[in-house]
């Protein structure tokens, strides 16, 4: 459904009724940028513990470090964004991210790597929140394939990062990282046109958010139990997701022998179908409920990741492909689903969800390096693929828009 503009906003060549896919497309594109360069941080492990003689420890760090650093701040965005919106603070976040690829691309030791990842990490929490906000506002009613298109963005840029890692700076060196600073410039100013859209939305939001508000009549008992169910599906699915992202290309070589720059179009093959996967989950959300796509997502994955560890090269980027196909149409679903429980706290629930998401991505990172260094990287393959069985409890959630729990 669509949503009703007002005077002020009238002739402006960027809204219009229903909803707003020029600004949808423009924050999905700068999240596609944005997650992009984060995407480089995982693609340049192979490259730095070749370099430096990191070990699989001080790899999980360095992701732990950047993931850290980026879920502590964002819910504190989110909740001080609720209050006192910053249309333009989405362009000036994006300043750290210029200024740490900078810093890593000239980094000569471990902690001043840590440092570059850790101001990556500051431009990623105001990024989330208030984009998200963005995608909620422009989605006219279509809330998980607002929320998709936006998630896909993303999930295309950590795709296409690896991919980029493989052909520019796996071949020149870690100096070659200082090009993606341009990506990060490039979504600056986009993001200077979209705030200007968002200051004109501001008279619309808060009348929106009231009228969400009544309509969502659940018990603080039930919201609190449902949040606490879905924070179980990120840590199913982001832990699953670490193990993947930070190792499948470590797993691929040692396994079976391929080069680096090939582990790097296989973890390719996995972040495009994770990519993909958000979209249609979008699609399928708004039809079919967000309840059944979470459910789905997390625990139809489960057949295709327990077959992971036992199959021969073509077979195991098959089933990561159709494991990230599957288990990626839930994180959509998921803040959605938690800012209809809440829907006056967009920006706090967006960036509660979004740090678990990177928080939890980089505990796992981390606890799955210690436990490779202690065992193997074939045994934490063993272990992550009986993640997604967690997401059976999610036939506990309650249907949203009636207040009462749906088998």
């Amino acid at each position: 459904m669509g949503y009703k503009i007002t005077d002020k906003l009238k002739g402006s060549q960027h809204v219009a009724e229903g909803t707003a896919y020029a600004i949808l497309f423009t924050i999905g594109l700068c999240h596609l940028l944005n997650d992009m360069i984060q995407s480089v941080i995982p693609a340049l492990y192979p490259l730095l513990k070749d370099k430096f003689g990191f070990t699989f420890a001080q790899i999980g760090v360095i992701t732990l470090v950047f993931q850290i650093t980026s879920s502590v701040l964002q819910p504190f965005v989110g909740q001080y964004a609720d209050r006192h919106p910053q249309p333009y603070s989405l362009s000036l976040g994006m300043g750290f991210t210029l200024v740490g690829l900078v810093s890593l691309a000239f980094a000569p030791s471990f902690l001043l790597i840590l440092l570059s990842v850790a101001l990556i990490g500051c431009g990623t929490a105001v990024f989330h929140p208030e984009a998200s906000r963005v995608a909620q506002m422009a989605s006219g009613g279509r809330k998980s394939l607002a929320q998709s298109i936006f998630q896909v963005g993303g999930n295309g840029g950590s795709a296409v990062g690896p991919l980029l890692t493989a052909l520019i700076v796996i071949p020149y060196g870690q100096h070659a990282v200082g090009w993606f600073a341009l990506a990060a410039l490039l979504a600056s100013l986009l993001l200077a046109r979209v705030g200007n859209w968002y200051s004109m939305m501001l008279a619309e939001i808060k009348t929106r958010c009231l009228r969400q508000k009544a309509m969502c009549a659940l018990p603080k008992r039930t919201v609190r139990m449902a949040l606490w169910i879905l924070v179980l599906m990120i840590f199913s699915k982001y832990f699953f997701n670490a193990c993947m992202t930070s190792y499948f290309t470590f797993y691929l070589i040692d396994k079976f022998g391929i080069s680096v720059q090939q582990s790097q179009y296989c973890l390719f093959a996995y972040l495009a179908a994770f990519a993909i996967g958000t979209l249609l989950g979008g699609f399928i959300g708004d039809r079919y409920g967000r309840k059944y796509v979470i459910l789905f997502s997390i625990l139809g994955a489960a057949p295709f990741t327990l077959a992971l560890p036992y199959l021969n090269l073509g077979w195991t980027i098959v089933m990561s492909v159709m494991s990230g196909l599957i288990i990626a149409s839930a994180f959509a679903a998921i803040v959605v689903y938690a800012t209809d429980l809440m829907p006056d706290k967009v920006g706090m629930i967006a960036g509660i969800f979004f740090g678990l998401m990177f928080g939890l991505g980089g505990i796992g990172s981390a606890f799955f390096g210690w436990l490779a260094d202690l065992t193997s990287i074939e045994y934490i393959f063993r272990v992550s693929t009986w993640l997604p069985l967690f997401g059976v409890i999610a036939v506990f959630l309650p249907d949203v828009r009636s207040g009462k729990k749906v088998s």
